[in-house]
């Protein structure tokens, strides 16, 4: 790499590489082996071997380290890795376009969400983006948590992410608009909530009912222990923790004993669709904003700006309150 010429790196490569080869690295770094990748793609190890040197000259470096234990990428096998998995990723979404095209749609758009986020929100957007007369789009949504969702919109699995914008997440390469924040509220069964309404919040008392909370590193739960940190109390080890806000809002409804704290928006939708009822406890702080994350760099298709620009207007509507 002494003597790297991108130049020529760049020409070798614009001629050379074939859409094989972005499998080939994805494969050896699946499976270790060139052995397991020839059986797997059904070929004999000497012509992996050799699609494998091929690759390697047109970088003029080795793209794995080779050892006893098996193939593991060298640093810059890793950024190959990355830039073809995202190629992958993106023929497939253009075959996904072509489809939703040939059956009437304007494009096939994939969406990442975080569960915490009201179901009427989203609902609303999509509604208005799928049937938006002849940009009417076809649509994919994949929940989860923010970190796995935006390494997919990293390596191209997804075309946009709605999450949390968290101080501890990694959003470098990634562009990111802040839609709306979101309150907390205490939520319990109807029967606990007419109980606990008649007096102030008691953190010793509530550390004794049985809490329902987000998984553990989520902005939710660390909200909720930081409450209790700062009211000197151990925070309370939840009973169930569940990325479903539904399931959340059954296991409250159901148990007079249940307690959990979830954003504003999501609470309300639960005394909907639950049951349950929101305790009317007043909190200092706000969880982390909701933001529209794209990639740097990615030109806005005509479908981002579709769900983008619906997803900025539920959030005017939730910061108006209205």
């Amino acid at each position: 790499m002494a003597n790297f010429d991108p130049d020529e790196v760049i020409r070798k490569l614009t001629q050379r590489l074939k859409m094989r080869h972005c499998v080939l690295l994805l494969r050896i770094a699946q499976h270790g082996s060139l052995t397991r990748v020839a059986e797997d793609m059904a070929t004999s190890q000497p012509a992996i071997t050799k699609a494998l040197a091929e690759l390697e000259s047109m970088f003029g470096a080795e793209l794995f380290d080779r050892s006893v234990r098996g193939m593991a990428p060298t640093a810059l096998g890793k950024i190959a890795l990355a830039h073809a998995r995202a190629m992958v990723h993106d023929l497939d979404h253009l075959a996904r376009d072509m489809e939703a095209v040939a059956a009437g749609h304007t494009a096939h758009l994939y969406a990442g969400i975080i569960p915490f986020i009201s179901g009427q929100i989203i609902s609303s957007a999509i509604q208005s983006t799928t049937s938006a007369g002849d940009q009417r789009l076809l649509m994919t949504l994949r929940e989860g948590d923010s970190h796995h969702l935006l390494d997919e919109l990293r390596n191209h699995t997804l075309d946009l992410v709605v999450a949390r914008a968290s101080a501890t997440l990694n959003i470098q390469d990634l562009d990111f608009e802040v839609l709306y924040t979101q309150q907390p509220r205490l939520i319990s069964s109807r029967r606990l909530a007419a109980q606990l309404a008649r007096r102030a919040p008691d953190w010793h008392q509530l550390a004794q009912l049985d809490w329902i909370l987000g998984a553990v590193h989520t902005p939710e739960r660390e909200q909720v222990s930081t409450v209790f940190l700062e009211a000197g109390i151990t925070p309370p080890t939840p009973l169930v923790e569940s990325y479903s806000t539904k399931l959340i809002g059954e296991l409250i409804a159901s148990n007079d004993e249940a307690i959990s704290i979830v954003p504003a928006d999501v609470a309300e939708e639960l005394v909907r669709i639950a049951g349950v009822a929101i305790v009317p406890y007043s909190f200092n702080w706000t969880l982390p904003p909701i933001a529209l994350f794209t990639r740097q760099r990615d030109q806005r298709r005509q479908a981002h700006v579709l769900l983008a620009n619906a997803l900025r207007e539920a959030g005017r509507r939730i910061a108006g309150g209205g």
